[in-house]
C-alpha cells in the first residue's frame, strides 16, 4: 500500500511527535516512521477496532456501576489510543505493571473483559494470575508499581533476559516520591523497562499545570532516562515511539520515559464528578482530537471501506457488552475465606488468628438470630 504524507507542519508538531493529524491527515515523522512502516489498511482497522471495544468496554463498567452491579469503575475514555498503541507494542515476554485505568492494556494482553469486573465488583481480589499473562493486577495505591517494575526489570537484567518490563502511571503519579525512586533505581542500574505515563491533564481534580511547569517528561530528562514526548491520542505514533523505547531498553541503553500527551474525556472514577472543577469549553477542545476519529478519517483517505469496518466494530462491541451483562450475572460473590487465602505465600499463625476471629464474629450473627426467635 502507498502511503501519502502531508508535508505541512502538523498540529502540535512543536509540542510532541505526531504522524496522524487530529483530521486523519498524515505527516512526516522521521523519528517514528521507521518503526511502523508495515502498518496498512488492515493494521489500522484493527487497531480502530481495539479502541471501539474498549471504549464499548469502559460504557458497559460505567453503565454496570450506574445500575449497582460494581463497586466502582476508572473510565478510560479519550485514552484508547495510549493503551491500545503501546499494548500492541510489547512483545509476550515483556511484563506489564498498570495503574487502575489501564483496560485497554489487559484487552491486549488476551485477559478476559469479564475477568477485568471481578475486583470492581468485589467479587475477588485481582482477576487473574499475573504470570499467566505477564501482567500483575490493577494497582491502585498511586505510583507503587512504578517500583515493582524497576525492581523486575533489574532482575531481567541480572538474569540477562531479552525482555523488558513497563509500568504505566497518570501524570499525578509524577509527583509521587514512588516514581522518582523507582527512576533513581532503573537508572543507576540501568535497567530494561519503559515508565509509560499518561498525561491525562487531570488528576482527579487537579490540573497539570499545577503539577510541573513544565513537560513531564523533561523530569525523566533529568534521571538519565531516554525520552520520547508523544500525541497520546495518535495510535500510529504510540505504538512507534513504545516500540522505539522498548528497543533503547532491550539493548542494555538504560530505562526510558514516555509521555503519552492525551485526556480524559470522563471522570476519574465513577465516585467523581468532572463537572465541578473542568471548563465544558475545554472538553470540546478534546473531542475534537479524539482518538477513533482520526484512524477513520485516515482510512478514508486510504480508500478504505469504513461502512463496513463500522459494522465489524459494532459487531465486536455489541458481543463484548453481552458477554459482559452475562458474566455479571452469574458472577459468584467470594467465600468468607477468601479473604485470607493469598495473604501469605505460606500459612501463618496470625493470619489464621484472624481467620478464627472472623468466623466466630460472622457466627455471633446466627446465634442472636436464633435467639430472638
Amino acid at each position: 500500500m502507498s502511503i501519502t504524507f502531508d508535508s505541512s507542519t502538523p498540529e502540535g508538531a512543536e509540542d510532541y511527535l505526531q504522524i496522524l493529524a487530529p483530521d486523519g491527515t498524515r505527516h512526516p515523522c522521521p523519528e517514528l516512521d521507521h518503526w511502523v512502516e508495515e502498518i496498512d489498511i488492515p493494521a489500522l482497522e484493527n487497531l480502530y477496532i481495539d479502541m471501539a471495544c474498549i471504549r464499548r468496554l469502559d460504557t458497559e463498567g460505567t453503565a454496570l456501576q450506574r445500575q449497582g452491579e460494581l463497586g466502582l469503575w476508572a473510565p478510560l475514555l479519550g485514552q484508547e489510543a495510549a493503551q491500545i498503541g503501546s499494548g500492541r507494542a510489547l512483545e509476550h515476554d515483556d511484563f506489564i505493571f498498570p495503574s487502575y485505568r489501564e483496560h485497554g492494556v489487559a484487552y491486549c494482553r488476551g485477559i478476559d473483559p469479564h475477568d477485568l469486573l471481578r475486583m470492581w465488583r468485589g467479587a475477588a481480589p485481582s482477576g487473574w494470575n499475573p504470570y499467566e499473562v505477564n501482567m500483575a493486577n490493577q494497582q491502585i495505591v498511586i505510583g507503587a508499581q512504578t517500583l515493582h517494575a524497576a525492581g523486575y526489570a533489574m532482575g531481567l537484567k541480572f538474569d540477562g533476559s531479552a525482555a523488558a518490563a513497563i509500568t504505566y502511571f497518570g501524570d499525578g503519579a509524577t509527583s509521587q516520591g514512588d516514581v522518582s525512586e523507582a527512576m533513581v533505581f532503573a537508572a543507576s542500574y540501568q535497567a530494561p523497562v519503559v515508565f509509560f505515563c499518561q498525561n491525562n491533564h487531570w488528576a482527579i481534580s487537579e490540573p497539570v499545570t499545577r503539577q510541573t511547569s513544565g513537560y513531564i517528561a523533561d523530569r525523566a530528562k533529568g534521571f538519565g532516562l531516554a525520552t520520547w514526548r508523544v500525541d497520546g491520542n495518535d495510535v500510529v505514533a504510540v505504538l512507534a515511539a513504545t516500540r522505539a523505547a522498548l528497543a533503547h531498553v532491550r539493548t542494555g541503553s538504560g530505562p526510558a520515559f514516555i509521555e503519552a500527551v492525551t485526556y480524559r474525556m470522563g471522570a476519574h472514577t465513577t465516585a467523581d464528578d468532572p463537572t465541578r472543577y473542568r471548563d465544558a469549553l475545554e472538553l470540546e477542545e478534546w473531542a475534537a482530537k479524539d482518538p477513533l476519529d482520526r484512524v477513520a478519517a485516515h482510512l478514508d483517505t486510504l480508500g478504505a471501506d469504513l461502512a463496513a469496518l463500522r459494522e465489524r466494530a459494532k459487531q465486536a462491541t455489541d458481543d463484548m457488552a453481552a458477554g459482559l451483562r452475562e458474566a455479571i450475572t452469574t458472577m459468584p460473590d467470594p467465600e468468607v475465606d477468601d479473604l485470607f487465602a493469598h495473604v501469605y505465600s505460606h500459612p501463618h499463625p496470625w493470619l489464621e488468628e484472624q481467620r478464627e476471629n472472623y468466623a466466630n464474629y460472622l457466627a455471633g450473627f446466627a446465634e442472636n438470630a436464633q435467639a430472638s426467635k
